[in-house]
């Protein structure tokens, strides 16, 4: 099969795609022919070597690092021990072992039956591939700030694809949400769920405080603003960081490093939202997995409006 790996980590052009055997499923796994593979900010850091996958004893030495969280696609084989799983169901799935040689920019990939869920009725493939690994981190992301209802909740990037599931998530657990986007997103902001808007023209401490007297209880900073953000949110309030360990803390606000897990538990009901139409799933735009450069280089440029996303 192929699959775009790194030999080297660096620039776009750093992207390969290789012939490899097929791999198989062990216990408790199933392997899932991939119809969509979406692109993500995590891969762009692996490609990179900021995440640093030769770690002793976190992934072993190998020739080349395979790029890829999140796909949809058909169970087409299924390892020892897994009954909750046939070959030919369309299910979703998080990559959560990097101890593996290959991701998801593959045509087939093995992944722990457990981190699987049904995908979304009704919702095609490359739509369905960007909810695994930005449903789950807000999900988590929201479950740590722990925030009861009728709290504030700042959304920064809230038309990204993390942010606008932030945004939509966060209203229906009954947050008063303040979306913080580009100064065209307003009505995107809206209808996902935000009760204010805060265009990023605007200075955003100065207008979330406007809005919000004293500032907000916590934030999602989905943008990776940092110190704005902070800014934003009351003494004593929280933040949730999705880029390394966020900006250090000052007011008593505390600042918590988002790392997303697999969960197909939590996977399967962010897919039956989905198919109920609760959740928007938005695909920026798609490429045939020998243009994994330049959907990266298309990542790196910004001002995406949903995710891209790869088609084997």
């Amino acid at each position: 099969m192929r699959a775009v790996v790194v030999r080297e980590y660096g620039a776009p052009e750093a992207l390969e795609l290789i012939d490899v055997p097929v791999p198989e499923p062990g216990l408790g796994q199933v392997r899932i022919h991939v119809e969509a593979a979406s692109v993500n900010p995590v891969d762009i850091a692996v490609r990179r070597g900021l995440i640093n996958v030769s770690m002793p004893g976190v992934i072993r030495d190998r020739e080349y690092v395979g790029i890829g969280r999140a796909a949809a696609g058909t169970v087409d084989a299924v390892g020892p021990g897994v009954t909750s799983l046939r070959p030919g169901e369309r299910v979703i799935g998080l990559r959560d072992r990097f101890d593996q040689p290959l991701g998801t920019y593959a045509e087939q990939v093995v992944l722990d039956a457990a981190d699987v869920a049904p995908a979304p009725p009704g919702v095609d493939n490359a739509a369905a591939s960007t909810l695994p690994l930005n449903g789950l981190t807000a999900v988590q992301a929201l479950d740590q700030l722990g925030l009861t209802a009728g709290q504030t909740i700042l959304v920064t990037g809230a038309a990204g694809g993390l942010g606008g599931l932030g945004v939509e998530l966060a209203a229906m657990r009954g947050l008063r949400v303040i979306a913080a986007a580009g100064d065209d997103d307003e009505k995107l902001a809206r209808q996902l769920g935000a009760i204010e808007f805060v265009p990023r023209s605007a200075d955003l401490a100065t207008a979330v405080q406007h809005l919000i007297p004293g500032g907000v209880d916590a934030a999602f900073d989905a943008a990776a603003l940092g110190y704005p953000t902070l800014d934003a949110v009351r003494g004593g309030g929280v933040v949730a960081a999705f880029r390394g360990a966020g900006p250090i803390p000052y007011r008593g606000i505390r600042v918590l490093p988002i790392s997303s897990h697999a969960d197909g538990a939590a996977l399967a009901g962010l897919s039956a939202l989905a198919a109920s139409g609760k959740l928007t799933l938005r695909v920026a735009e798609t490429y045939p997995l020998a243009d994994a450069a330049r959907a990266h280089q298309r990542l790196e440029a910004g001002g995406l409006r949903g995710r891209l996303v790869l088609i084997p």
